[in-house]
């Protein structure tokens, strides 16, 4: 009788372990188990913490536009406030923890996206997303304008401080990878929790029909500046990862409005409305010109310069989100879901 229930008891007990949680699983084994020990410098440096960064910030506004339906192109003004508050709370405040300085400076983005957020209240698509470059313009003028941001640096550069927590030192390659993708993991996990709440529910309806959202008794104030809050907070934080562990010096004029774009392009393309399209996407755009400037200077040699290679990659981004709109809108991560569907059932009719 026992083993009966042992046995009936077993489902229930694994029913958590989901596949995709399994996935997730490995690919965390994969990240802290074996990379460190077989990557180079140049992989951690040049393609893992830019890609964890980059993916940060594409979930947050992912959270925004895919979840919410808010349209943002100011994302890259929220990375430089996370950037330059996290430099002024450890130059400011040197009893600080580095941790805190990271939760304080999304905590910061956060406010200044919520003030952004607020003509969300009256405007909607086009309008809104016009709206929201006031905060790009006018954020990347305040840290050129005013010496304070950058302790007076006439150019308004800042230098990242080493990334120590506690005794820990993460001053490598190597550890400023495993520092990045430690945040990243937390945040992308407290997210996945908030869009699984009843908070994340009332995103999705806000986002499909804002009328009916709000007959039904969503909230839709406290629901729109959450969304921006909640993004420009993880933005703020993916800002810091790209100042403090990525570049390591950063200016003003590095978070202007192609960076944006970037993001934006990154959730088009990875797919909107999806946790796992934000890093697909994410990885993607920082894989794909390396991936060209190999395959242009082997076909056309020393002709596929940089400035060729910048054209060329704007060109293919941008016939790709075209494609992407008109055949697919959810992104990469259908077209990936439909390839494994069509591999289980060819398995299951050969079986």
């Amino acid at each position: 009788m026992s083993t009966i229930t042992e046995t009936a008891l077993t489902p229930s007990r694994l029913a958590w372990l989901t596949p995709n949680l399994l996935g997730v699983v490995l690919l965390l084994l994969l990240g802290y188990g074996v990379v460190p020990w077989i990557g180079s410098d140049y992989l951690m440096d040049a393609v893992l913490t830019p890609f964890l960064a980059l993916a940060l910030a594409a979930v947050g506004l992912n959270v925004l536009t895919g979840y919410a339906g808010q349209v943002s192109l100011g994302s890259a003004a929220f990375l430089a406030v996370g950037a330059y508050a996290a430099y002024n709370l450890n130059l400011r405040l040197p009893g600080l923890p580095l941790l805190a300085d990271i939760v304080l400076a999304g905590g910061i983005a956060a406010a200044v996206g919520i003030v952004f957020g607020l003509p969300s209240l009256r405007l909607r698509g086009f309008y809104l997303a016009v709206s929201t470059l006031a905060a790009q313009f006018f954020v990347q003028w305040a840290l050129t304008k005013f010496g304070w941001f950058s302790n007076d640096n006439a150019s308004g550069v800042i230098d990242a401080p080493v990334l120590r927590i506690g005794s820990l030192t993460f001053s490598s390659a190597t550890g400023r990878y495993v520092f990045s993708l430690t945040i990243v993991t937390i945040a992308t996990a407290l997210t996945a929790r908030l869009l699984a709440s009843q908070t994340g529910r009332n995103f999705i309806a806000v986002r499909d029909h804002e009328v009916a959202a709000k007959v039904i008794g969503v909230p839709l104030l406290r629901t729109k500046l959450l969304a921006f809050g909640f993004s420009s907070f993880l933005i703020g934080v993916a800002g810091v990862l790209w100042a403090f562990a990525y570049l390591r010096t950063v200016e003003p004029a590095g978070f202007n409005l192609d960076r944006s774009f970037q993001i934006l392009f990154i959730i088009i393309i990875g797919g909107l409305a999806s946790l796992r399209g934000a890093f697909i996407g994410a990885a993607f755009i920082v894989v794909f010109p390396l991936l060209l400037s190999r395959l242009g200077a082997a076909v056309l040699g020393s002709v596929f310069d940089s400035g060729v290679l910048e054209m060329s990659q704007r060109i293919v981004i941008g016939a790709l989100i075209i494609a992407f709109l008109i055949a697919e809108p959810r992104g990469l991560v259908a077209l990936i879901d439909r390839a494994v569907a069509a591999v289980r059932r060819l398995r299951s009719s050969q079986s």
